[in-house]
């Protein structure tokens, strides 16, 4: 080719791809992620008691690479007595011996990284267990550590005998908040079980020796944490009552009140900030990717927006953990109340933020129980079309449903302080029984007689094994949207959400000189007909099918008039528009020139 040819391709072509670049350099790792969930006591069983452990995870790492999730956090491993299953945590430096040995999550880290997959641990900052040595010592007092927790006099009993709490608060399973300790004399805050007292973030010491905890598990290899509880971290210094908040009269019931002395005190976010400046500056010391911070707050949006980052540019966490799927969305929502819930995340973001999208958790009822079964897939399309990081629970891809636990098996404190009448609407179990691998005993979980909860009864027909061997499955739907991620107008394109109809959703991703592609949803029991000709500038007349819902009856790579598309109930598909000749060739020039 002549030199002024080859000045022209230069000019013309690799000039803006240059410029493309710069863009694509803007997205960390992170932001373009597909997360998932492990919940440990339910994943994988290595050794037969029925109980998850870390050499069940790291067996199935390479189930996680096929799946095409990038990281990966599991709920607490630590040493624990167990009451709230690892969120009462012993000793923050240690595994639980349920779980395996430190030897063992050395392991899993080791084989993550060889599978490039990152490792994100549960950081449990609000609160120890009550046989921690801390708190043992603090209840002794301990030189050192008299004030590691919240501890107070309690008001004083008209009627006379022991003191009474100091207040009306109510802790998240039921009942006053504060317990009385015969050996101090001296009543503890417990916003959570008995057993799980408050640490005292007024301490400078605990403040120090929390981060030195971060610091520990950010030696052992982990790429990030996921902070749990974090509105609770702080507490009004005058102990004041709170008020009523007017939904129910039920007065030993967390919601009987307004948090507003509880959660969400500035201080909070003030704290997250100070764990944020101690990641970065671990990576700016020891080099390598971004160490991640996600924190988890339902809390509003005023206040999540601050999670951020503060006014005057100090940042927080990376992913302030987006529940709005959870809390805003329901079996009765209608198209525009999804566009809603992506409109108003997507409001608060700052400048040079990316939003992400929770379905589910260990928590909350699944996909399928909370939004219906037949709409399993059109909700994993859609939270993998939206832009940014997603978040996926175990199970969820394969479409698992809660299963009903009985008051006799029931294990979840948040259940058994209900009481018998009041459990089934408390209890967190129904969306945490093992994991469904395939149609042998114990749905290929243990080789064990027994499970910690019941397996599901759909166990032979909702599992991997047979989602693998099926033309059509959940699990292939869920796994051709996580590809689709790869692209880059899924990583960099814009994102927007159009309600056509009162049950059909449109997403829609954007990005110039790549293929468009339009997710829709049918939320609905009956067909439609919509044109989506609107929903892009310069569509061609013709769209192709790139991910089809399981009771679809369209083919991957089959033509569709924009202007004519049917949708059968509760069918999702995603629509791909072919970029012009010249740009096509375009975009390929620059995937090539930017690699």
């Amino acid at each position: 080719m002549w030199n002024w040819q080859r000045a022209i391709v230069v000019i013309v072509v690799i000039v803006p791809c240059l410029i493309a670049g710069a863009e694509l350099a803007t997205r960390d790792w992170w932001q373009k992620a597909a997360f998932y969930q492990i919940y440990p006591r339910s994943f994988m069983d290595s050794d037969g008691d029925g109980v998850g452990d870390l050499n069940g995870i790291t067996s199935k790492l390479p189930y996680l690479k096929s799946i095409g999730v990038k990281a990966f956090w599991m709920s607490p491993i630590y040493k624990s007595p167990m009451v709230d299953f690892g969120y009462d945590i012993s000793d923050f430096r240690d595994i639980h011996e349920e779980f395996g040995t430190m030897a063992d999550f050395d392991r899993l880290v080791e084989q993550a990284k060889a599978l490039d997959l990152k490792v994100i641990m549960d950081f449990v900052p609000n609160h120890s267990s009550n046989k921690h040595e801390w708190f043992i010592k603090s209840e002794n007092r301990v030189a050192g550590y008299e004030d590691y927790y919240v501890w107070h006099d309690g008001k004083t009993n008209p009627a006379g005998g022991r003191n009474l709490p100091p207040n009306n608060w109510i802790q998240a399973f039921r009942g006053s908040a504060w317990e009385w300790s015969e050996t101090r004399q001296q009543y503890y805050l417990h916003q959570f079980t008995v057993e799980q007292p408050d640490l005292n973030y007024r301490n400078p010491t605990v403040v120090q020796e929390m981060k030195d905890i971060l610091t520990f598990w950010l030696d052992k290899g982990v790429d990030g944490f996921r902070i749990d509880a974090v509105p609770t971290l702080y507490e009004d210094e005058e102990l004041r009552d709170e008020p009523p908040s007017g939904l129910t009269e039920d007065t030993e019931d967390t919601t009987y009140l307004s948090h507003v002395y509880t959660q969400d005190l500035p201080e909070t976010v003030e704290m997250v900030y100070q764990w944020r400046v101690l990641v970065d500056a671990y990576q700016t010391e020891l080099g390598g990717d971004t160490r991640l911070m996600m924190t988890e707050a339902y809390s509003s949006l005023d206040v999540l927006k601050t999670y951020y980052q503060s006014t005057t540019g100090e940042l927080g966490s990376h992913m302030p953990f987006n529940f709005r799927i959870i809390t805003e969305l329901n079996a009765q929502s209608v198209a525009s109340d999804y566009v809603k819930v992506v409109e108003d995340w997507m409001n608060i973001l700052p400048a040079g933020q990316v939003p992400n999208w929770v379905m589910g958790n260990h928590d909350r009822s699944r996909v399928g129980s909370r939004m219906g079964v037949n709409r399993i897939d059109a909700l994993n399309m859609i939270l993998l079309s939206l832009s940014g990081a997603s978040v996926t629970y175990q199970g969820e891809e394969i479409g698992m449903t809660d299963v009903e636990i009985s008051w006799k098996d029931t294990v979840d404190p948040a259940a058994c302080n209900a009481g018998e009448e009041l459990y089934a609407g408390k209890s967190r179990d129904p969306c945490r029984t093992p994991f469904q691998w395939d149609s042998t005993s114990m749905a290929g979980f243990t080789n064990g007689s027994k499970t910690w909860l019941p397996v599901g009864p759909l166990y032979q027909e909702v599992n991997v094994q047979v989602q693998e061997e099926a033309e059509k499955s959940h699990l292939k739907v869920y796994r051709a949207m996580t590809e689709l991620r790869k692209t880059k107008t899924f990583q960099l394109g814009s994102v927007k959400a159009v309600a056509l109809k009162d049950t059909v959703l449109a997403v829609v991703r954007e990005l110039a000189n790549y293929n468009t592609y339009i997710t829709l949803a049918n939320l609905g029991d009956q067909l439609e007909v919509i044109s989506a000709a609107a929903l892009a500038d310069s569509l061609p007349s013709k769209l192709y099918f790139d991910v089809v819902s399981v009771g679809s009856h369209n083919i991957r790579g089959s033509a569709v008039a924009t202007k004519d598309i049917v949708l059968l109930p509760n069918e999702a598909f995603v629509l791909k528009a072919h970029v012009a000749p010249f740009e096509k060739l375009y975009s390929s020039i620059c995937d090539v020139w930017l690699q």
